[in-house]
């Protein structure tokens, strides 16, 4: 192991670790800005679009900077933006500096999502192990963390804006510690600056897709499923939905170990298999607990799934694994963005348990592709 290979992976924990910690101090401001604006509900609801469409727009241009660049200055600017522009998400005081704000640090935050699995996946290239799934781990934590410091700067008293700014100095802190270590990974001057995504980064993207969008449905709606279905009341509700971060959490710290001794393949299919399996003890089950653990067999299952399919956009041969991994990113993030609102239209349609079940359906998609996704080239 050379000198640089501890360091380098140290750097890519705290990118992933800020990128979490960043976002998640942003979910507890929501109703402090609601009040500040005097917005109602759908004018908020188009306010917290700014952050998904800040995001997928950046995503789409950092495959190309990264590309030619590295994902280096891409990382420390997005880091470093995320952490200036927080404390200004709790000062603005008009919808549309607000809508700036937050497609700003949308930008900064889909930016920084892209460059750091692009780093991640040179990091376990030069270590020739797997690492992925730690990296992503270390993401939740820093949701974790991010979401309970906020949480108790403010039932302290201490204010939205002195809150922000300690945070925001967390992160700063983090990012001027890392940034000497990342690596320099720009391609050759020759190197196509875009390729249209084809081949096995369509079916890579495809299924990245699945899996945020059940991520995301999970989120919004599986408290009104369990609480629809009597299992639990309206005040528990969220308790499905902690019991799959758990999991996910879990299985991605697990996840680099079992990859390493399972290969990727198996991972995905069995993954796919034990997320799919838990949707239908959700959905069948009447027994409370038993229903409960459909949540973390759905967690435990998905858990490793994406991080293999950013390792195999690193891996593959049909574009530059830079662009490759923007678009896989992109499309993710558009399926978490989007997939909860294609959930509200089905549900309006066959209720919300069919559309859990359509969900069901897309995940078994996952270990179906299992084969394909892990030795495909181009």
């Amino acid at each position: 192991m050379t000198s640089d290979q501890p360091a380098a992976r140290f750097a890519t924990r705290l990118a992933f670790l800020v990128a979490g910690f960043g976002v998640s101090c942003w979910a507890p401001l929501v109703p402090f800005a609601k009040d500040r604006l005097g917005a109602n509900d759908a004018l908020l609801g188009m306010l917290l679009l700014c952050l998904g469409l800040g995001s997928v727009i950046a995503m789409v241009f950092t495959g190309v900077i990264s590309a030619r660049y590295g994902s280096k200055p891409v990382i420390a600017a997005g880091g470093i933006g995320l952490a200036i522009i927080l404390p200004f998400l709790t000062v603005v005081s008009t919808p549309l500096t607000l809508a700036i704000a937050l497609l700003a640090f949308g930008a900064c935050l889909g930016s920084l999502d892209v460059a750091m699995n692009v780093h991640a996946i040179e990091v376990e290239r030069m270590e020739a192990r797997h690492l992925m799934s730690g990296f992503h781990a270390l993401f939740s934590v820093g949701g974790f963390f991010g979401a309970t410091l906020m949480t108790f700067l403010l039932s302290m008293q201490i204010g939205t804006l002195a809150s922000t700014v300690f945070c925001a100095v967390l992160m700063f802190a983090a990012m001027v510690v890392a940034q000497p270590r990342l690596l320099h990974t720009a391609q050759e001057s020759g190197a196509p600056l875009f390729v249209m995504p084809h081949g096995v980064v369509l079916l890579l993207a495809a299924l990245t897709a699945i899996t945020f969008l059940v991520e995301g449905a999970l989120l919004d709606w599986s408290a009104l499923l369990i609480t629809g279905k009597g299992l639990v009341d309206a005040a528990r509700g969220g308790v499905g939905y902690m019991l799959f971060s758990i999991a996910m959490t879990v299985g991605r710290f697990s996840g680099d170990a079992i990859t390493a001794r399972f290969g990727d393949r198996m991972v995905v299919f069995w993954g796919g298999v034990l997320a799919t399996i838990g949707f239908v003890i959700l959905l069948t089950a009447t027994v409370t607990v038993v229903a409960m653990s459909g949540f973390l067999l759905i967690g435990l299952g998905a858990s490793n799934v994406v991080p293999v399919l950013f390792r195999k956009a690193g891996t593959q041969r049909a574009m530059p694994s830079a662009l490759a991994v923007a678009a896989i990113t992109t499309t993710g993030y558009a399926g978490n963005l989007l997939g909860p609102a294609g959930v509200g239209f089905v549900a309006n349609h066959v209720g919300l348990p069919g559309a859990f079940w359509g969900l069901a359906a897309l995940l078994f998609l996952v270990p179906c592709c299992a084969r394909l996704v892990t030795t495909a080239r181009a």
